[in-house]
């Protein structure tokens, strides 16, 4: 073996320029092949976080995922029975006996789970009206199951412990109506009930949406705003893993019959989005490689019509023509090696300085940084298909080569 790789060096040494060329469309296509894997995983994994992290991974709504069946059809399941115009019995809407269901859910491993109650609303202030939704959550629980308290820029959440009668806005909606922390503002529901509330705190996520239409108050006061007494809409749950989100939705529907929606499920035409994304981009930095490759194929080829005298002779003293496949595969992964070797410290130079980019779209209000992943995954798959790539680009003038006729170079026949 040892012989077989020096006569291969040799080989790439006797065409040193076109060898160097072929050896940086190597290092290129690996580095860029890094580089641009590692900022669309980076930004894919950036964008789950924020998905996962400003959203419960699990919500447990007051529905069923499918109707209740009619009597009717339950008594003739094989009849010609047919159903039309049925009117629910109209009731307070809400998911009953949720205290019991808290009981049962919180017990269950890695889940945290705390009821909620949200409806519309309107806020009133000096002549200004504006629809909101109003959430009522308790205050000890809501930073264990959502990202609301890392917003706040004005006030805690934790004030509402010590007076009930507060509210958390938005950003957008103070500024709408000229609100700061302290003032009062009235709140009217949809149940004809009107309070008026202090505000506490203030909160802006950078979604305009989000910080002019939501508000939070203490989980009793919305009950009586709304006329639910003992009444919530929705349980949110987050887990130690977000990604067993389905698998414990599915377990905690079964059990308690309310629609358990997790985050995959919430957003699935995202994810399904994310993934068309990411075969794109492999498709697109593997041209990268695939187009090195040929270079390899070319300098391999021409070696291959260069040396059939010598590879001829070689076979006479006794090689046989795996030795010589050996010897020009032996080529394509010593340039795929080296290629790896240097390519992938360049494309850690190439991430480290696309990191110290920032900048700031119009109309953003954040520097924004590049994300990038530094998951060993990404640097497996540059150096395994650089690597195959080369092997594959090597494989053809091999094959070639091995099965040269000594007898035919030797005496001058084609």
């Amino acid at each position: 073996m040892r012989l077989l790789i020096f006569i291969a060096l040799k080989h790439l040494l006797a065409r040193k320029r076109q060898s160097i060329v072929s050896l940086l469309g190597i290092i290129l296509g690996v580095a860029f092949f890094l580089a641009i894997a590692s900022l669309m995983r980076g930004s894919e994994k950036d964008f789950i976080k924020r998905l996962v992290d400003n959203s419960p991974h699990i919500t447990i709504s007051d529905e069923f995922r499918n109707p209740r069946r009619q009597p009717a059809l339950l008594l003739y399941p094989h009849g010609a029975v047919e159903i039309r115009r049925v009117k629910p019995v109209t009731e307070i809407r809400g998911i009953r006996g949720y205290e019991q269901i808290l009981k049962q859910i919180r017990p269950m491993n890695g889940v945290i789970a705390s009821p909620m109650l949200a409806g519309q609303a309107l806020v009133s202030f000096a002549g200004k009206d504006l629809g909101v939704t109003l959430n009522g959550m308790i205050p000890a629980e809501i930073r264990n199951v959502s990202t609301i308290e890392k917003y706040m820029i004005d006030g805690t959440i934790d004030d509402l412990l010590a007076n009930p009668d507060g509210i958390v806005i938005g950003q957008e909606l103070a500024r709408k109506l000229a609100l700061v922390k302290g003032e009062n503002i009235t709140v009217s529901s949809t149940a004809g009930q009107s309070r008026t509330f202090k505000i506490l705190g203030i909160f802006r996520t950078g979604r305009a949406n989000y910080d002019s239409g939501q508000a939070f108050v203490s989980l009793k006061r919305v009950q009586a705003l709304l006329n639910r007494p003992n009444r919530i809409n929705s349980i949110v749950v987050k887990l130690q893993d977000p990604y067993q989100a389905r698998q414990v939705a599915a377990d905690i529907e079964s059990r308690i019959g309310y629609k358990s929606l997790s985050w995959q499920e919430a957003s699935e035409d995202l994810m399904n989005t994310l993934i068309i994304r990411n075969t794109i981009m492999y498709t697109v930095v593997s041209a990268v490689l695939i187009v090195a490759a040929f270079g390899i194929y070319n300098v391999i080829s021409t070696v291959v019509m260069e040396k059939l005298r010598d590879i001829s002779i070689l076979k006479s003293m006794g090689f046989y023509a795996r030795d010589i496949r050996r010897i020009f595969l032996i080529q394509g992964i010593l340039l795929g090696l080296v290629g790896t070797l240097i390519g992938l410290p360049l494309g850690s130079a190439i991430m480290s300085g696309m990191m110290q980019i920032r900048f700031k779209p119009p109309g953003a209000t954040e520097i924004i940084q590049m994300p990038i992943d530094w998951g060993w995954l990404q640097f497996a798959i540059a150096s395994a298909f650089a690597m195959t790539a080369s092997i594959l680009a090597a494989l053809l003038p091999a094959r070639k080569a091995a099965h040269v006729q000594p007898v035919d170079i030797l005496r001058g026949g084609s």
